[in-house]
């Protein structure tokens, strides 16, 4: 049946399942789902950006396997806490997006925004009624963590610039053209650091003996349980220089478990370095940390959605971080 998206307010569909709903919103761009009311908790317009950053997780979550995300207050929660993409993030985005609606070389993208005087009536429209190029303009809003047609229209012009996309001649007030140039398929090539193909996890932790029955019964079996291999970097046979170990091993990966559990001594400064140098590859991260050493962890971390164990609960962290693995990530390749 035909509804407004409970984070947009824009066309959208869904279907009732169970308690909730899963719900098709071209401007969440795809699909998630929804079991509690959302009003209170995103608040039109002063969380335009939350929404926009919720966005951006759902897409991420869906292009990692996650079919429909779910909202709820602990994911909101992330996005209030998360940082605006960076515009050069957003731009590589609205490139990839253009490329998953542009399969063959040489085609064509084609969007229109809504003007001002006509938002209204488009929102009321039936989402089968609305017209492919206005679907599309939703969906680079999305891509783009974007809140306007103007912030869309900088971002194109910016892909522009770099030679990355083309405006077709067909371009005019009505709409515009756009297609992938040679140089538009190397750029998404250099961002296209990780491959769904991949099997392999990569670990961050704190190498203490204290942690071998954690690494044993905890995060191996949870990441084979979910069909992923993992690497720890201490128990890799290698003869190269530590650190360029560890980045090679890290851009191999599917993804990153950090577990943030520290001792008397402090905080494990790799595990920090290692993390952030997931993210900046877009590579996902798993955050897991003991649970009498949380409120130790750096603000910055404590703000992600953490996986917290106990000892001599080994079984519940391995089915915590196998049932996390396989909703963000996907079942991975070796899975029996």
């Amino acid at each position: 049946m035909n509804r407004s998206c409970p984070i947009w307010g824009t066309p959208a569909s869904s279907r009732s399942i169970g308690a909730g709903s899963d719900v098709d919103s071209p401007r969440a761009g795809g699909m998630y789902f929804i079991r509690i009311p959302v009003g209170n908790l995103l608040r039109s317009p002063d969380d335009d950006r939350i929404k926009a950053r919720l966005t951006s997780i759902f897409i991420e979550q869906r292009r990692l396997g996650n079919r429909y995300p779910e909202i709820s207050a602990e994911e909101i929660g992330h996005a209030r806490n998360s940082r605006d993409k960076s515009i050069h993030r957003r731009a590589d985005s609205l490139l990839q997006f253009i490329q998953s609606r542009t399969p063959d070389i040489g085609t064509k993208i084609h969007y229109r925004s809504i003007p001002n005087e006509t938002e209204h009536e488009v929102k009321n429209m039936p989402i089968n009624d609305i017209p492919k190029e206005i679907l599309i303009h939703w969906n680079m809003l999305a891509h783009s963590e974007s809140l306007s047609s103007t912030e869309v229209q900088f971002l194109l012009d910016y892909l522009v610039d770099k030679l990355w996309i083309s405006r077709g001649k067909g371009s005019n007030f009505h709409g515009f053209n756009y297609n992938l140039t040679v140089q538009g398929y190397e750029r998404l090539a250099e961002i296209d650091y990780t491959t769904k193909d991949s099997s392999q996890a990569f670990v961050a932790m704190w190498f203490d003996k204290s942690m071998n029955e954690v690494w044993g019964n905890g995060f191996r079996s949870a990441i084979e349980d979910a069909g992923y291999k993992p690497v720890r970097i201490d128990k890799k046979e290698h003869v190269n220089k530590i650190d360029d170990e560890i980045i090679a091993e890290i851009k191999r990966s599917r993804f990153l478990v950090a577990d943030f559990t520290q001792g008397t001594d402090g905080a494990r400064g790799g595990v920090y370095y290692e993390a952030g140098f997931a993210r900046g590859l877009d590579i996902p991260v798993i955050f897991t940390c003991r649970k009498d050493v949380l409120g130790k962890i750096h603000f910055d971390v404590r703000q992600y959605n953490t996986i917290t164990w106990e000892k001599n609960k080994m079984s519940e962290l391995r089915k915590n971080l196998k049932n996390r693995i396989s909703a963000v990530i996907g079942d991975g390749p070796l899975r029996k």
